[in-house]
C-alpha cells in the first residue's frame, strides 16, 4: 500500500491515487461538472449501492466472534469431529429480533434469534436457533402467513395487533410459544442474559451407523434477566441500540459472555414411544424423561472489526451440517433447509458462501460455476474438471460421509397430513401455567396479553380467551379481567379510523373459524 508519511494514500477502487478528495472537476469555478471526473462518479455511484436487501425476518441483529469448547464425551452418539471431547472450534454468533425492520428497537417484546456458525474442520455447521424452545407453527405451509401477521398492514403501514391475535386465535398450535412470548421472558434484558434453543429435533449418527434423535440447548452462564414492558419502554426512550451497546461493550471490557451447551439425546427407536410427536416444533421434550447432557460451552470474545462484513453479510442456514449431525422429519426444519439458503441467495447473491465471513475454513471443492461475484473461480481441483464424472482428477464424493437411512415408521408415506389432527396443543401449556408460573408471573402474563390485545376486536380476543380456557379456566378468566382493566391508549398500533382494515374484521369470515 502506498503511503504518505504515516498515512495511506487515498486511491480509487481500481488503485489509482486520488489527487483531490475535496473539489469536483468543473468548467470554471462556478461549474458545470465535467463528465470526466470519474472519481466523483465512482464516489456517488458507490454510495447509491451501499445498502443490500435486509432480512425479511430477523433484520435487526447483533453479533460477535468466539470459540466452542467441548468438555463432555458424546462420541458414542456422534462421529462429528466438532463434538468430540477436547475440540475447540472458532465460531460466530448473531442475535436478533424477528418482526422488526433493521434499526428497530432492541427491547421490543419479540422472539430472539440465536444463530451460531461453527467453522469446523469438516465444513461449516450452523445452528439457527431462537431464545425459546418451541415455535408458533408446526407446518411450514403456515410460516409465511404467520410472519405476515407480525409485519406491517399493507394500507396503514402499521404493525397490527388485530392481525397478530387473529392468526394466533385461529392457530391453537401457537399457544405454547405465545404463552412464553407474553411471559416474563418475552423481553430479554440483553443478548447475554437469555438462553438459546435449537427448537427442532435434529439427529446424530455414529461410526456404527446408529442414529439418535437430539435437541440442542445453550444456557446462559450470565443468568436470565428480563425487562417488563415499562422497563423496556424506558430503555428504548434512551437508546434503540441497547443490545448492540451491551454486547459490544461487555466484550471490549473483557467480560466475555458464555453459554453452556447441553443436549437431550434418545435412540432412534425411542421416537415411537413418545406420548406426542417428538418432531413437532411446538413441543418440548420433558427434562424428567429426557434429561440434559452437558456437552461443553461457547464464549464470545471478539467484536467484529466491520459490522457490515461480519454480521450483516453473515448467512446462517440449518442446511449447513457436517458428518455425524443431521436432520429429522420435523416439517418446519425440512422447509428451513431450503428457505434459508434461498433467502441468502436473494439477499447476498448465489456465491454468498464465498464471502469471507461465510467461507469455510477447511478445503473446499465443488462444481458450482460462475454467477455474480464468483471471485474464486472454478473450485473442482482441475480446470478441465468442470463436470462430473470426469477423467481429469476432479473432486469426487466421500462415501464415508453418508448418513444411515432416515427411518420414521414402516407405514410412513409422503403426503399432505392435517397438522392439527391427533395433536394436543393444551396439556404442556397447562403444565407450564399450573406448575411453573407463580401467581405473580400469571398476573404479569395476563396484563402483558391484555396490553398486546389493544385495538383487537372483541370477537378475536374472545376466541383467543376460549383457547386459554381450554388450557385452564383461570387463564381465560385472568386475561378477560385484565382486558377490562387495560388503560385507554394501550394499543401499540392505533387504528386510523373506524373504517381502517382489520379494526372490525368481517364477522362472517371470522365465524366460520370460530
Amino acid at each position: 500500500m502506498a503511503t504518505q508519511g504515516s498515512k495511506p494514500t487515498l486511491t480509487t477502487t481500481a488503485g489509482a491515487p486520488v489527487p483531490s478528495n475535496q473539489d469536483s472537476i468543473t468548467f470554471g469555478p462556478r461549474g458545470p461538472l465535467a463528465m470526466q471526473d470519474y472519481q466523483l462518479i465512482e464516489k456517488l455511484a458507490h454510495q447509491n449501492r451501499e445498502r443490500i436487501p435486509e432480512r425479511t425476518v430477523h433484520a435487526p441483529g447483533w453479533g460477535a466472534h468466539g470459540v466452542l469448547r467441548i468438555t463432555g464425551d458424546i462420541s458414542k452418539y456422534t462421529k462429528a469431529k466438532v463434538l468430540q471431547k477436547g475440540t475447540e472450534t472458532p465460531m460466530l454468533a448473531r442475535f436478533s429480533t424477528v418482526a422488526g425492520e433493521r434499526g428497530a428497537g432492541s427491547h421490543e417484546r419479540d422472539v430472539r434469534g440465536f444463530s451460531l456458525k461453527f467453522y469446523t474442520e469438516e465444513g461449516n455447521w450452523d445452528m439457527v436457533a431462537n431464545n425459546t424452545p418451541v415455535f408458533f407453527v408446526r407446518d411450514a405451509w403456515k410460516f409465511p402467513d404467520f410472519i405476515r401477521s407480525q409485519k406491517r398492514h399493507p394500507k396503514t403501514n402499521l404493525r397490527s395487533p388485530t392481525a397478530m391475535w387473529d392468526f394466533w386465535s385461529l392457530s391453537p398450535e401457537s399457544l405454547h410459544q405465545t404463552t412464553i412470548l407474553m411471559s416474563d421472558r418475552g423481553i430479554p434484558a440483553t443478548p447475554m442474559h437469555m438462553n438459546g434453543y435449537g427448537s427442532h429435533t435434529f439427529s446424530l449418527w455414529n461410526d456404527k451407523g446408529e442414529r439418535f434423535w437430539c435437541k440442542f440447548h445453550f444456557k446462559s452462564e450470565q443468568g436470565i434477566k428480563n425487562l417488563t414492558n415499562k422497563e423496556a419502554e424506558s430503555r428504548m426512550g434512551v437508546t434503540r441500540d441497547g443490545y448492540q451497546e451491551d454486547l459490544f461493550n461487555a466484550i471490549e471490557e473483557g467480560k466475555f459472555p458464555k453459554w453452556k451447551m447441553q443436549m437431550q439425546i434418545v435412540p432412534e427407536a425411542a421416537a415411537a414411544k413418545f406420548s406426542f410427536d417428538p418432531f413437532d416444533v411446538t413441543k418440548v421434550w420433558p427434562h424428567k424423561e429426557y434429561p440434559l447432557i452437558d456437552v461443553g460451552y461457547f464464549e464470545l470474545n471478539r467484536n467484529p472489526e466491520n459490522y457490515f462484513s461480519d454480521i450483516e453479510c453473515a448467512a446462517f442456514s440449518p442446511s449447513n451440517v457436517v458428518p455425524g449431525i443431521s436432520f429429522s422429519p420435523d416439517k418446519m426444519l425440512q422447509a428451513r433447509i431450503f428457505a434459508y439458503p434461498d433467502a441468502h441467495r436473494y439477499r447476498l447473491g448465489a456465491n454468498y458462501e464465498q464471502l469471507p465471513i461465510n467461507r469455510p475454513r477447511c478445503p473446499m471443492a465443488h462444481y458450482h460455476r460462475d454467477g455474480p461475484m464468483n471471485y474464486h473461480g472454478l473450485q473442482t481441483g482441475n480446470v478441465n474438471a468442470y463436470y462430473e464424472p470426469n477423467s481429469f482428477g476432479g473432486a469426487v464424493e466421500q462415501p464415508s460421509a453418508a448418513e444411515p437411512p432416515l427411518r420414521i415408521t414402516d407405514e410412513a408415506v409422503v403426503a399432505r397430513f392435517d397438522h392439527r389432527e391427533g395433536y394436543d396443543d393444551f396439556s404442556q401449556v397447562r403444565e407450564l401455567f399450573e406448575k411453573v408460573m407463580t401467581p405473580d408471573e400469571k398476573q404479569r402474563l395476563f396484563k402483558n396479553i391484555a396490553a398486546a390485545m389493544g385495538g383487537v376486536s372483541d370477537e378475536i380476543t374472545e376466541r383467543q380467551c376460549k383457547l386459554f380456557d381450554r388450557v385452564h379456566p383461570d387463564y381465560g378468566t385472568g386475561v378477560r379481567k385484565a382486558l377490562q382493566e387495560v388503560e385507554p391508549g394501550a394499543p401499540n398500533a392505533v387504528p386510523v379510523d373506524e373504517k381502517t382494515p382489520q379494526v372490525v374484521p368481517d364477522k362472517a369470515n371470522c365465524s366460520q373459524h370460530a
